[in-house]
């Protein structure tokens, strides 16, 4: 959404060496404008949508608290640090604590996840619960802004971080996409250069345990031991800390409830699928029964594995590497919601940066980038209205870039690891 070309601060220049940006300069001009527009829109369409969830204590009266899904993050470390662990992976309840919590027109919210972020998340069980959501939305924002920092120190990233469609999904949801955005983003850009500071925030996705599926290929192709042994540490560390706070029996009931939830919300969650984007969401909605649907997604995660396998091992550049990692990813993972794709923000900031990439075109470049972008503002109505899935396709086309030019271009050799 943001001035892509100028992400980096430097202008783009034709083969007589002269700027080419004059030519572009009403095309560009009017992104940045549209940007700007829709970062204004979606504040005042967000804090509208907020003030609608106070009609009833802190609800919309109907089925939706103040904060929508955040009512799960702050009751689960509430619950967790005042000695009440045990209600968590109860449905019942848990269900009646957030209706005291925000009252009682609310639909059946639960916690997902695993204790491990009952650890992270332990800061919101001592703020009250609407400073928490502004701490928890402005915290998230803040993580992901400095990873596209990270991604791109020297370019206009204000803008670009604001204007990311999935930050504004992301809010309305009360949800964590920016978090993920930060960890993901944060920890590959330091992994040249810290990499066991790097391999730590990887670590920490433990508490989204699905999108660490190709973390351990990435970092064993690209003989990454460091950063490899520290997301060890990390991820094992919190899942110790969380035995020894909690009981060790808090996993068995995860584990119990992620079994139920399966069932309901990814195998035959037909009430929730328009928020889905993977592709055994797009296997389902295509007809496919469950097992197919496995086998489906079982074949295009072997096939993502061996293209990040393939890009790390070879030593490609910063940017594909981790363009081929994120999307990987996306498509390995049977569980994505569009809030997730806050991250696609860093995958379109690295390609752009890319010189290798450009070849293709201007034009193939951004429309593949603007599908990845725009695709959640929009994959929940195609999905409403089509009754199927398309997600997959909009995070294709970026995909295939990534990984023919990380295994083309030639590898980058102050990025070869020291290890």
């Amino acid at each position: 959404m943001a001035l892509l070309p100028n992400l980096t601060g430097t202008p783009e220049r034709g083969a007589d060496g002269q700027s080419r940006n004059h030519a572009k300069l009403f095309s560009w001009a009017l992104i940045d404008t549209i940007a700007r527009c829709f970062v204004a829109v979606a504040f005042v369409v967000y804090f509208v949508d907020l003030l609608r969830q106070t009609r009833d204590g802190l609800t919309d009266g109907v089925a939706r608290p103040f904060g929508d899904d955040f009512i799960n993050f702050w009751s689960g470390p509430f619950l967790a640090w005042h000695q009440r662990a045990a209600e968590i992976y109860n449905f019942g309840a848990f269900y009646v604590f957030e209706q005291s919590v925000v009252g009682e027109h609310i639909q059946g919210y639960h916690y997902s996840y695993p204790p491990t972020l009952l650890v992270l998340m332990a800061p919101l069980a001592l703020v009250p619960y609407v400073p928490g959501l502004a701490l928890w939305l402005v915290g998230g924002w803040f993580a992901f802004y400095r990873a596209l920092r990270l991604a791109v120190p020297r370019g206009r990233t204000l803008l670009f971080a604001l204007a990311t469609p999935a930050v504004f999904i992301n809010a309305v949801g009360g949800q964590n996409g920016t978090w993920t955005a930060g960890l993901f983003g944060g920890g590959l850009g330091l992994l040249d250069r810290q990499p066991i500071i790097g391999g730590s925030l990887l670590g920490l996705l433990i508490y989204k345990p699905q999108f660490g599926l190709l973390i351990p290929v990435a970092l064993v192709a690209g003989r990454r031991w460091r950063a490899l042994v520290a997301a060890a540490a990390t991820s094992g560390g919190l899942v110790a800390i969380a035995a020894i706070s909690f009981g060790p029996e808090i996993f068995a009931d995860y584990l119990r409830q992620v079994t139920v939830l399966r069932h309901v919300i990814l195998e035959d969650g037909t009430g929730v699928w328009h928020r889905m984007v993977s592709v055994f969401v797009m296997a389902r909605r295509f007809g496919a029964d469950v097992p197919t649907a496995y086998l489906v997604q079982s074949i295009v995660g072997g096939i993502a594995a061996a293209a990040v396998a393939a890009v790390w091992f070879r030593g490609a550049s910063f940017g594909f590497r981790n363009a081929t990692l994120i999307l990987g990813t996306c498509l390995a993972t049977p569980y994505l919601q569009d809030y997730d794709l806050v991250f696609g923000a860093l995958v379109v900031a690295w390609l752009w940066q890319e010189p290798a990439v450009r070849c293709i075109g201007e034009t193939p470049l951004l429309l593949a980038s603007a599908a990845l972008l725009l695709l959640p503002l929009f994959a929940a109505s195609l999905a409403l209205f089509t009754g199927l899935e398309f997600g997959p396709l909009f995070i294709l086309p970026l995909f295939i870039i990534a990984v023919k030019y990380g295994l083309l271009g030639q590898p980058s050799p102050e990025l070869v690891p020291a290890e």
